[in-house]
């Protein structure tokens, strides 16, 4: 802890915690005589003491650093990380005054000063939080200065030993988790929940921390079959968002969030855990749309909305074969517990269909590759590749069936239970030939309430989107005829040790063969 410590407050600055006022009054001098201010949190502002920047943050920025202080019982080091997450990330105010636990600047990068020379971090903070009596100009001998001097470097030794406490009892938490978890992986497998909303922040990290990152949203964002459609339904039905409140629930770069306030909507209120909101914060201040859009970083299932009830929940929550990432479980969490009586999920209605494909180059490529490589033979590897689903685009020439519809999914009235199942299906066949694989798309819908209803489909017919197809391979091709009715059954479920991926179990004449999607 030491070295991060001193990452955070300058040896100039360790005056701070000495027993003698008098070391404290020569260091605000200096600073005085060297002509430091104090810089605003959320403007350029300068001024000429902390206390002046908090008075003015309360006044023209609604943030009291007080409050905030007492209502998450900061220490110094939660002081200093607040103030250098804030002057990093330039949250705004109306986001940092509706967090809870756990809190965004928990982690220790934010001990590093983001400022040089902040004033703000030589800052006592327990001034904050009780009146300080003013040794040296109130006439009291000597005697009781040492004793009050005293009684603050007692509580400031019992504030730095508690401290330390919670930080070895985090770092012993953290050893028996990691230890738990490589050793008890087949516990864990068989007998945790398969619901998202019982994940763990650091079981779920990597999904948000892919999210991150600009590339994925600019992807996303280009995809015009997507967005377009969102744009569409959004502009083209404003009745549904006039004067509403809308939560946009994994909101991104603030696209959904940015159309909803467009078209009218009283209040918007985006939610996502990754990275990416930060940026988005700064998206939104952009296009002056701070007053209608407040953004929360955070879980849905974790973080505390600022009010109880919203009346229309968007979100782009779709992954490969519709239901890979599970996020569609996070929508289902927000509209049971935020979504007011008569108020509507966009979209609300989704498909996902199969059809059959005849690609026997495709498949020589993918399977008979492995028996011959550079003269070894590693037919073997056919074991590990067909179980593996294969997100490709398709090319229509080898579809050689018409599709099926295996589910259908009301996102107002769906549960999570509703997204595992079994359905059985029927191919017929359009071509005499092999059939090779089994594919899987989805269709999405917006149309409760629309006065112009929109949809868009990720099938290999239509424009190609990010989300592309799903492959599942066949060991073996099936010889199939013109005119005949390929039976199977379908089977997707949760993977149990991540329940962000999905295994799909198929039986296709008498042949089953389960395939991961992760």
């Amino acid at each position: 802890m030491g070295s991060r410590v001193e990452g955070a407050v300058r040896d100039d600055e360790m005056a701070e915690l000495s027993d003698s006022e008098e070391a404290w009054e020569e260091e605000e001098e200096q600073g005085a005589s060297e002509g430091l201010r104090a810089r605003c949190l959320f403007c350029d502002r300068l001024f000429c003491s902390p206390e002046d920047v908090f008075c003015h943050c309360n006044e023209e920025h609604q943030f009291n650093v007080r409050d905030v202080v007492r209502k998450h019982g900061l220490d110094f080091y939660g002081y200093v990380k607040l103030i250098n997450f804030v002057r990093l990330k330039k949250p705004m105010p109306a986001y940092l005054n509706s967090l809870s636990s756990p809190l965004p600047w928990d982690g220790e990068e934010y001990l590093k000063p983001e400022l040089e020379d902040d004033l703000l971090l030589q800052f006592d903070i327990e001034d904050l939080c009780e009146p300080t009596d003013i040794l040296c100009s109130n006439g009291l001998n000597d005697t009781t200065v040492l004793l009050k001097q005293l009684k603050h470097a007692e509580h400031r030794a019992r504030l730095a030993e508690a401290a330390l406490a919670r930080a070895q009892d985090d770092l012993q938490k953290m050893r028996q988790f990691a230890q738990d978890f490589v050793m008890n992986a087949d516990v864990r497998s068989s007998s945790s929940s398969n619901s998202i909303a019982d994940l763990h922040e650091d079981e779920d990290g990597v999904y948000f921390s892919s999210y991150g990152h600009y590339g994925i949203h600019e992807e996303m964002l280009k995809d015009k079959v997507r967005t377009e459609s969102y744009r569409d339904f959004i502009y083209q039905n404003p009745h549904i968002f006039k004067d509403k409140v809308v939560l946009d629930v994994g909101c991104g770069t603030g696209i959904l969030s940015m159309f909803a306030a467009k078209a009218g909507a009283k209040k918007v209120i985006g939610v996502d855990q990754s990275e990416i909101i930060y940026q988005a914060m700064d998206i939104i201040r952009l296009n002056k749309l701070e007053n209608t859009i407040t953004l929360i970083k955070g879980r849905i299932e974790e973080v505390d909305l600022p009010l109880e009830k919203v009346d229309v929940i968007i979100s782009e929550w779709m992954g490969y074969f519709l239901l890979f990432e599970s996020m569609l479980d996070s929508v289902i969490y927000a509209k049971d517990k935020y979504l007011a009586e008569g108020g509507s999920v966009y979209p609300d209605i989704c498909t996902i269909s199969l059809i059959a494909v005849g690609d026997m180059n495709k498949h020589a490529e993918k399977l008979l590759f492995w028996e011959d490589v550079y003269g070894f033979d590693m037919s073997c590897m056919k074991k590990a590749v067909i179980p593996e689903a294969v997100v490709e685009v398709l090319d229509p020439s080898t579809l050689i069936s018409e599709t099926s519809i295996i589910k259908r999914i009301d996102c107002n009235t769906a549960s999570t239970p509703d997204l595992e199942f079994t359905s059985e299906f029927t191919l017929t066949i359009t071509t005499t030939t092999m059939c090779t694989a089994i594919a899987g798309y989805f269709d999405i819908f917006f149309e409760k309430g629309c006065h112009n209803k929109v949809l868009f489909s990720t099938g290999p017919l239509c424009t190609k989107t990010h989300w592309k197809q799903t492959v599942f391979l066949l060991e073996k091709p099936i010889p199939v005829e013109a005119g005949e009715a390929l039976r199977g059954k379908i089977t997707v479920r949760k993977n149990r040790k991540d329940p962000r991926s999905l295994f799909i179990t198929l039986l296709v004449k008498d042949v089953k063969q389960t395939y991961s999607l992760q």
